[in-house]
């Protein structure tokens, strides 16, 4: 018998070169940390970032292609602080009242993919 136990990380592509606008947005903007990449994967470009438990992968994909559906979804302690941090960031905060019990919102990175923010109530 097996059980998921959790999900390790996200992976969002990204274009080759990426890196350093990466790092602006999910370091600068959002308080991630930068992780280091395992020697034989850096050869791939792209950066890793955790927050807590949460990691998230950026990775080079040619030709590149943001993800306007396919989303990861952060759950958030105090959405209303990091929409406001946003708007200050001049990030595009996308409202969206549409599932029950949960204040949310989307926005994007810096290449185009879609992120759920989202704080159960």
């Amino acid at each position: 018998m097996y059980r998921f136990k959790a999900i390790d990380h996200i992976q969002l592509a990204a274009p080759k070169g990426c890196e350093d606008t990466a790092r602006k947005f999910f370091i600068d903007i959002l308080g991630f940390e930068e992780i280091e990449k395992p020697e034989e994967l850096k050869k791939r470009g792209g950066v890793w970032f955790r927050s807590g438990r949460t990691q998230v992968h950026i990775g080079v994909e040619e030709p590149f292609t943001p993800a306007k559906k396919a989303h990861p979804a952060f759950e958030i302690e105090n959405i209303d602080a990091l929409k406001k941090h946003l708007l200050a960031n001049g990030v595009e905060v996308i409202e969206d009242n549409n599932l029950p019990g949960a204040n949310r919102f989307y926005t994007t990175d810096p290449f185009g993919n879609r992120i759920e923010l989202l704080e159960w109530i």
